[in-house]
């Protein structure tokens, strides 16, 4: 009987978990034999019979028959004797098979015996867990919330496993209730301990991408192709979109007539801003459009030096400067985020062509005095000489006779 009550402890686990059949008799024998192991030194010589279906084990030890006086090894040998105790018509060097009853392993073994097995099948229902959402990492998935923390929302999805939705991976306008459906991307799965923890977000750039694979046919059929984005999560996020088809406007597919086609996304990411732009591997063309709704009039590519990032000058008519700035900044930062370069806007005010950069003035000008008019804004001769010295000397922390020097050398350049 207290075989059937210890396999009936397992079958609790079984119907709860669906572990095949083949992982329950591993999981049974691997338990068993770690406890005859401790008992007897060795389980080499003892076989385990399992039906789990019935709740019926044996254990069965087999000790080879040795003369009396002769055994070595008790748990290996057998005498003559005490063989025939057995069976009558035993002989030296015979196999005696002999049933071991759990009984025989003592009352503590027992207890451990339990112990072991549920800890074990927890082990391998969290290994399996782990598995299975390891591979659905970057997938859009689906969960209820169950509880909310301050800290995190705690959601169930429908095999009962829990999944964690971090307040960093939360959009800022976010708002859960119990029982409602969440959907996110599953960010990462690691395992803490022995338990699967499934990381869900909802602020990776990510989630967007897939949230367009989604809503947009095209995008799910591969006809048209998402090549950057960018976010920043609840406010804006631009997206760089490509299609090899030249019939097919990627930015009019993913947009839809008036935005119909964007709409539910934007209503899904808390009504963040979205800008679809067209891609290109020409990164002068690829940054004036990540800078839109501004106009650029030009720009100027710098290399990258050391381990700094690609700095780009950006000229624009000065009303459209705050467009590419955008508020708080975002438009650029975004901007930048989506063409890996550092971008610096620069206000272009020269209506005639013959205009010269400052910069053109280093040998004569020093730098510091160059980067001083840079910061209020003039960048080129004519900005510079446009403006009364009394104005200049207020707007910068340069003296008069600088100004007028500088105002000097330039003034030359053009009469020459």
């Amino acid at each position: 009987m207290e075989n059937i009550a210890l396999i009936e402890s397992f079958s609790e686990f079984k119907d709860d978990k669906s572990i095949d059949r083949v992982t329950l008799m591993a999981i049974l024998e691997e338990v068993f034999r770690a406890a005859l192991k401790r008992k007897y030194g060795s389980d080499d010589n003892f076989d385990i019979i399992i039906n789990p279906d019935k709740g019926d084990l044996e254990i069965w030890r087999n000790r080879v028959v040795v003369d009396d006086g002769e055994v070595e090894d008790d748990n290996e040998e057998i005498s003559l004797t005490e063989a025939r105790k057995i069976e009558p018509d035993f002989e030296v060097g015979e196999e005696v098979s002999e049933e071991v009853k759990l009984v025989d392993l003592g009352r503590r073994a027992i207890l451990s015996l339990r112990q072991n097995l549920i800890a074990k099948i927890h082990e391998h229902d969290n290994t399996n867990t782990y598995k299975q959402y390891k591979e659905l990492e970057g997938e859009l998935y689906s969960a209820e919330v169950h509880h909310v923390r301050h800290n995190a929302v705690i959601l169930l999805d429908d095999n009962g496993v829990e999944l964690v939705l971090p307040k960093s991976e939360q959009i800022k306008s976010d708002y859960f209730r119990k029982g409602e459906s969440v959907r996110g991307i599953i960010k990462e799965v690691e395992l803490r301990g022995n338990k699967p923890a499934i990381i869900l977000s909802r602020t990776a750039p990510e989630f967007l991408e897939k949230l367009f694979e989604q809503e947009i046919p095209e995008v799910f059929d591969g006809l048209i192709t998402i090549e950057r984005v960018a976010r920043i999560p609840g406010e804006k996020a631009k997206v760089a979109v490509d299609s090899y088809d030249d019939r097919i406007d990627p930015v009019g597919a993913c947009v839809g007539m008036k935005g119909s086609r964007i709409h539910g996304i934007v209503r899904e990411l808390g009504n963040e801003n979205i800008d679809v732009i067209n891609y290109t591997k020409n990164d002068s063309i690829f940054i004036a459009r990540a800078l839109s709704p501004a106009k650029v009039t030009s720009i100027v590519i710098n290399p990258a030096v050391g381990e700094e990032k690609a700095r780009v000058d950006v000229f624009l008519k000065p009303e459209e400067v705050s467009k590419a700035i955008g508020k708080g900044g975002v438009n650029i930062r975004l901007a930048s985020m989506l063409t890996g370069y550092e971008i610096d806007v620069q206000r272009d005010d020269v209506e005639n062509v013959e205009d010269v950069y400052l910069t053109e003035f280093s040998d004569e000008i020093e730098d510091w005095i160059i980067e001083e008019f840079k910061r209020i804004g003039l960048d080129t001769a004519r900005s510079v000489l446009e403006l009364d010295v009394e104005d200049l000397v207020k707007r910068t922390d340069l003296e008069e006779e600088t100004i007028l020097d500088v105002q000097r050398i330039l003034r030359e350049e053009f009469e020459a």
